[in-house]
């Protein structure tokens, strides 16, 4: 019998190898690199067709930019105004979107709510890892009825293009591109090279029929989507469905995007019917504020075109075992640890002594450093055991000098401040130059430094 020919690839990255090596010199990651058949002769744009001579397609050449014609294309606006939101507007004829999760973190659940109620004329379903039936339970539990929308069962890419052609779906959905396979593969489905060589079907696909593609990705423990590093690069967008399982509320945040901003924030809440949009996370994230305790702290964010008040809970207690802790949730864990040092060679306060927890209520994951005057706050709140003024908030960055630093789009913070009901609002006195302090509904107080900031609340 003929000996398949294989070959060694990175399961993180795809890089190829001709034996095998513990490192990918590549990634630098360690054992992932795996044995695995090497693909035939690629096939034509359609799967199903073999390539011939006769129906080669012309090869193409090359143009003068300026003698391109470019017509805007209207995207297709979802019911869902959060999922548009981090799409960019809506969602892109053509476009080959990818989006990746935890297990159970309600991917299906949100790209079937988008079928069942998105207004095209036909909707495609592809699912190899949940049957017709099972689907079917999961609309009637959230109440959605839809004459557009069809389900597929099928786990080959070549049955599943068959099964287009006769359709000619509006909107493709695939879940997942783990669970396809190609039959000229003799790869198991998953592996670097199933996935690379189909998504790279579904993005010639998308392109030449100008049909939007949705895919859903795994994820590897460390939190990464698995599969070759290039799926990322091959999509023209990426989300990211993060949260707590055990809490009710989701995050869809857009990591790449081709048609708009990479900052952008989505919020759902997770019932026994479906997934329902906050459309204003701020009240929900402090509305469960206790009266007269003392380590919190609102600060204003901003995650992508939307502004967030947030709530930092902070808790300072001396250090038991003789080794302070440092322990965050949302915040990133260095940024505390230089903040801390800052609060103490500044301020003159002892904490290092003391073990610290940070915590950013609702379950939010936030790297806006317009937090960190905010993070000061709670924690010499908590030290001192002092309560802080509930209608205050906090919009600046914290510098190694004890400098209070301006952040970008300030206005945009203090109208959601005002708009919550919060009476003053604490930032940079460099970013006072424009803004209109007597007509403001809040309060605005500029400052230079972060003592000036503790002598005028904790006095």
């Amino acid at each position: 019998m003929k000996k398949i020919p294989t070959t060694f690839y990175c399961q993180h990255c795809g890089a190829q190898y001709p034996k095998w090596q513990g490192r990918c010199a590549a990634c630098q990651a360690w054992n992932t690199i795996v044995e695995e058949a090497v693909p035939p002769k690629q096939l034509s744009a359609a799967p199903w067709i073999a390539e011939s001579p006769a129906h080669a397609p012309d090869p193409n050449k090359p143009k003068l930019l300026q003698n391109i014609n470019y017509h805007a294309q209207n995207r297709i606006l979802c019911p869902d105004k959060e999922f548009s939101r981090v799409l960019g507007g809506g969602i892109v004829p053509g476009s080959l979107v990818l989006i990746g999760g935890e297990p159970g973190i309600g991917k299906s659940t949100l790209l079937l709510q988008i079928a069942l109620t998105i207004p095209l004329e036909k909707v495609l379903y592809v699912s190899g890892e949940e049957s017709e039936a099972q689907i079917k339970m999961r609309a009637a539990r959230m109440g959605y009825q839809s004459e557009s929308c069809y389900v597929l069962n099928e786990t080959s890419l070549q049955n599943v293009f068959q099964q287009i052609s006769q359709l000619k779906p509006s909107l493709l959905i695939i879940d997942s591109i783990q669970t396809l396979h190609a039959q000229h593969i003799e790869s198991a489905a998953g592996s670097v090279v199933q996935v690379r060589d189909c998504t790279a079907s579904l993005l010639r696909y998308a392109k030449s029929t100008n049909t939007p593609v949705f895919l859903i990705g795994h994820i590897t423990k460390e939190g990464h989507l698995a599969g070759p590093k290039v799926l990322e690069h091959m999509v023209d967008t990426v989300l990211q469905f993060e949260g707590d399982r055990h809490l009710a509320y989701r995050i869809v945040r857009t990591i790449k995007n081709r048609f708009g901003a990479t900052a952008e924030l989505g919020i759902y809440e997770m019932r026994h019917n479906g997934l329902r949009e906050v459309t204003n996370p701020s009240e929900l994230l402090i509305s469960q504020r206790e009266q007269g305790l003392s380590g919190m702290a609102i600060g204003a964010s901003l995650e992508g075109n939307r502004s967030l008040l947030i709530e930092l809970q902070a808790l300072v207690s001396p250090a038991t075992y003789g080794t302070a802790q440092r322990s965050t949730t949302g915040f990133d864990t260095k940024r505390l640890n230089m903040l801390l040092a800052v609060i103490e060679k500044r301020v003159g306060l002892r904490i290092g002594t003391q073990d610290v927890f940070l915590n950013i209520a609702g379950g939010l994951s936030v790297e806006d450093p317009a937090l960190d005057l905010a993070v000061c706050m709670a924690l010499v709140s908590s030290l001192q055991d002092q309560v802080l003024p509930q209608d205050y908030c906090f919009a600046a960055e914290v510098g190694l000098g004890g400098e209070i630093r301006g952040v970008s789009r300030v206005e945009q913070r203090i109208a959601e401040a005002a708009k919550l009901g919060f009476k003053t609002i604490f930032i940079s006195q460099y970013n006072q130059k424009g803004l209109s302090m007597q007509d403001s509904e809040i309060a605005i107080k500029p400052m230079a430094r972060i003592d000036e900031v503790l002598t005028v609340l904790l006095s």
